[in-house]
Formats: structure tokens, C-alpha cells, sequence
């Protein structure tokens, strides 16, 4: 009997040992880092990507600096369309081979690099993810190789549409309260780790997986979280897709600012004029971990006829050589 006490005793002791040890490894364990408030303060800390502005220039400036030998090309459309026809010097390279170009490729003799493809879109989604990754001398051609040469003004050319302004609206919608931020979780702990694995995540997804047509978007808006982003004047006048909550460029979408009243249980749809701004905007969204999707054409597609400013004219072509001609 009494070894038998002795034995409880024993296994009761070591019980407690285990105990103690696991509630003291407990006590020992890190806070979880909240990635996305990591990684928003520290881009908003460091290039502050909301107050770029846009991420464009013109073919016009792309020529003249291509001439001089100021600007690398790369062009990031398909092997066929680029064969089908493509800027003098330009080296074409998939977005899933961006990155890893840009950063093995001596840069030093340019003053910046240029990203072309058919629309500009994107382009300027692209442009944005090499920026946050620390390329900041990119930029994205401006209407793409639509705006370089006729030959390649189809796609332009063919989206413009007024189709959806019986559907617009005057009526103001406001945010939506504050809430928390999107949840990621890379299992990195520091800033520079996450971005590079959110970077290439987005990358690995595609410019098409953040993207949306205007005929999908306005076939049912309230499915969405759809950001008008317009100065208020133009939210007003001409007016907005009906439930479109406005966000002023280069001003909102900060944490000091708006950026919590976006949704993380909801898709976002940005829409500009173009396509052009709401894709770099998508591709920060993205990055961060949010839920964001560009509308293709912006209201170029929508609204063609009552567009306050950026439309899509023949007089953007420029008429410029190619190699293919």
C-alpha cells in the first residue's frame, strides 16, 4: 500500500511539473503579430502609396525618352501580340517573370522603366506591385500600346460605351463605419517579409483575378462594396454608380483617414475613369489583404458620353513606328 501511495505521489508530481512547465511556455509565447497593421503602418510609413497620384506617362514621353535611351521598356503583354507588333527596344517579359527581371537587370543607365500593355491597366497594376517591392522609379504607359500606334487601338477603341447612364445616380451613399483590418496570415513577423510574400502573392495571382467588367459590376451593385473614386464634385456631377460610396484620391484610404471603412467581409470594386488609377489602387488593396477588384475600363465603359474628363479619344494615338510594321 505504501508503495502504491508512493507511485500516485510520484505521477501526481510529475503531473504538476508538466503543468507548470506548459503554463510558463504559455506565458513565454509571443503576442501574434497583426501582419496587415504591420505592414499598412510601414508602407504608409515609408513611400506612402495612397498619395502616389497615379503611376502613368504618356506614350509621348515614353517615345521621346526611348529615343534618348532614358527609359527600359518592358512590355507584358503575350508572346503573340508582342510579335503582333511592339516598341523598338522593349523586352517582353510575363507578369509572373516581373520581379524577378526587374531585380536581376543592371537598371543604372535609365532614369526609369516602363510598363506597357494593351490598355494601361494592367500596366499601372503592375507598376504598383514593382513600387511597393521598392522599384520606384516604374511607371506604367498611360492608354497602353493602344495609345502608340492605330494598329493597336481595338481594345480602346471598342470599350466605350453610355450604356449604364439611365442607371447613374445624384444620391450620396456614406461609408460604411469603421472596422478592423483584413486578416493575414503569412507567418511572417516583420514588415519587409510580409509585403515580399504578400507582393508575390498577388503577382502569382494575376492582374484578372483583381479585375471586373462594368456590365458584371452593374448587373447587381449591391453585391459589392463599390468605391467611386472621384473628387466629390464629380461624385455629384455627373453622378455615380447607385450605392458607389466616394473616396477622394490621393487623400482617403489611409489608417489616419478612411481605410477602416472598407469592408473585409465584402468584395470592393474601385472604379475610375480609365481603369488605369482604380488598378494601382486594387493592387495596394490586394497587397494589404483586402477583397478589391478594378472595374476594366472604368466609365469609359459605363458612361462614355457624360465623362467629366480622361475619355478615351482617337486623338491619344499617336502614330508612332513599331517593330513589326
Amino acid at each position: 500500500m505504501e508503495t502504491m501511495n508512493k507511485l500516485i505521489s510520484r505521477l501526481m508530481m510529475i503531473a504538476i511539473i508538466i503543468s507548470a512547465i506548459s503554463f510558463t511556455s504559455c506565458e513565454k509565447d509571443p503576442d501574434p503579430v497583426d501582419e496587415s497593421k504591420v505592414l499598412i503602418e510601414y508602407l504608409e510609413s515609408t513611400i506612402d502609396p495612397i498619395s502616389w497620384g497615379g503611376v502613368l506617362k504618356t506614350a509621348e514621353t515614353v517615345h521621346t525618352d526611348n529615343v534618348t535611351g532614358d527609359v527600359y521598356i518592358i512590355d507584358i503583354r503575350t508572346a503573340a501580340e508582342f510579335a503582333d507588333g511592339h516598341i523598338e527596344n522593349a523586352v517582353n517579359k510575363s507578369t509572373s517573370e516581373l520581379l524577378a527581371h526587374v531585380e536581376s537587370t543592371d537598371l543604372s543607365d535609365y532614369e526609369y522603366v516602363a510598363l506597357v500593355c494593351v490598355s494601361g491597366q494592367t500596366a499601372a497594376w503592375a507598376a504598383t506591385l514593382l513600387r511597393l517591392a521598392g522599384h520606384e522609379d516604374t511607371w506604367a504607359m498611360k492608354f497602353g500600346m493602344c495609345s502608340w500606334n492605330a494598329h493597336f487601338a481595338n481594345a480602346w477603341n471598342n470599350a466605350r460605351s453610355s450604356q449604364y447612364w439611365p442607371d447613374y445616380v445624384t444620391t450620396a451613399t456614406d461609408k460604411g463605419a469603421e472596422g478592423s483590418l483584413p486578416t493575414l496570415s503569412t507567418g511572417m513577423t516583420t514588415a519587409e517579409d510580409i509585403l515580399a510574400n504578400r507582393i508575390n502573392a498577388v503577382f502569382t495571382e494575376g492582374f484578372g483575378t483583381g479585375a471586373i467588367t462594368s456590365a458584371n459590376v452593374m448587373d447587381d451593385p449591391s453585391k459589392y462594396y463599390v468605391v467611386n473614386y472621384w473628387p466629390s464634385d464629380y461624385y455629384s456631377d455627373p453622378g455615380h454608380i447607385n450605392g458607389a460610396v466616394q473616396y477622394t484620391p490621393s487623400a482617403t484610404l489611409t489608417l489616419a483617414t478612411d481605410l477602416k471603412t472598407l469592408p473585409t467581409d465584402k468584395t470592393i470594386v474601385v472604379y475610375c475613369y480609365s481603369g488605369q488609377t482604380s488598378a494601382y489602387v486594387i493592387a495596394y488593396l490586394r497587397t494589404i489583404g483586402y477583397d478589391a477588384l478594378t472595374c476594366k475600363y472604368g466609365t469609359n465603359s459605363m458612361i462614355y458620353d457624360h465623362m467629366p474628363k480622361s475619355k478615351w479619344t482617337e486623338g491619344a494615338i499617336m502614330g508612332y513606328d513599331y517593330i513589326g510594321m
